[in-house]
């Protein structure tokens, strides 16, 4: 038998491609354990309640669960900064929100870069606001409401679930394209606003679409235009914002992200399998209840939304000098 000469090249190229082949076969074999799904937010909000529809399809589809833990506080930052910190081996994933691209303007010295210790994986969502108003209020439209704020020496006040989050930035971007005196009415979160704009102790509100689709129908609430484009499945006599103020836009958005350097080949599973599980009957039906829209797309199209959406909101906060933590 002939013998072969083991060259010290070969022994090390051997010893080298041992562990590549090994990361390559527990590559195609994810994911043969529980994926940990970080929301960074309190349960029952719109990030939890897109991740609880989506990632039962998924757990369905490969035979593996994907356990969503709340992680919230902080505007999202709490959360983030777990997964911004975890092993980037496809285990922990995050389903995040608008805040993901707003709050780098908002937080000074924050433990993570938004741009750098994450990947995009894919938009999972998108959800407009909608303009709602207390019933009594005589306006029918947006070009009632800002004739409203203008014929109002104090202007109009208008809620918002919080400081930093879409609701005051729809407000903000609201009074800079109009002009108008708008004075802002901070909550602590989406329900409060709501309840308090019901009873008109604040008059207007731009409210997560999702949320508030009942309230409107059994009209305890009066809805003027959505943020969108188009008309709602939902809710098609609302008009979006923009007929009235071209290129008006803002959406809550849902998106998937991993720790930076979480291989590839993981990214693009993880990234087929959600395109798959949003064209399911499951969740198109939910998402179609809750005026979620949703599409599918590619790591690289969700990171260049991501990109353009820390555009938008970073000028908005700039003007209106919005500074937190």
């Amino acid at each position: 038998m002939a013998r072969i000469k083991l060259t010290r090249r070969m022994l090390l190229a051997a010893m080298t491609a041992a562990p590549l082949a090994g990361l390559a076969d527990a590559q195609a074999g994810w994911p043969d354990r529980t994926v940990r799904v970080i929301v960074p937010y309190p349960p029952a909000g719109g990030a939890d309640t897109t991740a609880r529809i989506v990632y039962a399809a998924l757990s369905e589809q490969f035979g593996q669960q994907f356990a969503i833990e709340n992680r919230g506080g902080a505007g999202g930052t709490i959360g983030e900064e777990v997964v911004a910190k975890a092993a980037p081996d496809g285990y922990t994933i995050l389903h995040d929100a608008t805040a993901f691209s707003v709050n780098g303007s908002l937080y000074q010295n924050l433990p993570f870069d938004y741009r750098k210790d994450f990947d995009p994986v894919f938009l999972v969502s998108l959800v407009p606001n909608i303009l709602v108003v207390t019933p009594s209020v005589p306006v029918q439209s947006v070009a009632d409401v800002i004739a409203l704020a203008k014929s109002s020496p104090d202007g109009i006040n208008m809620a918002s679930s919080g400081n930093g989050t879409l609701q005051h930035l729809c407000l903000e971007m609201f009074k800079q394209r109009t002009g108008l005196k708008i004075n802002h009415v901070p909550y602590r979160g989406g329900g409060p606003a709501l309840t308090d704009v019901m009873a008109g102790q604040v008059k207007f509100f731009f409210a997560n679409g999702s949320s508030v689709v009942g309230l409107i129908k059994s009209g305890k609430l009066k809805a003027i235009a959505h943020t969108g484009k188009g008309r709602l499945a939902s809710l098609p006599d609302i008009p979006p914002i923009s007929d009235t103020l071209p290129g008006f836009e803002a959406f809550e958005w849902n998106g998937v992200f991993v720790p930076h350097g979480t291989p590839a080949a993981v990214v693009q599973k993880l990234n087929a399998g959600l395109n798959t599980a949003i064209m399911s009957p499951s969740v198109t039906a939910r998402f179609a209840e809750l005026n979620v829209q949703s599409h599918q797309n590619t790591p690289a199209e969700f990171g260049a939304f991501v990109v353009a959406q820390m555009q938008l909101w970073s000028r908005v906060v700039k003007d209106a000098n919005i500074k937190l933590g």
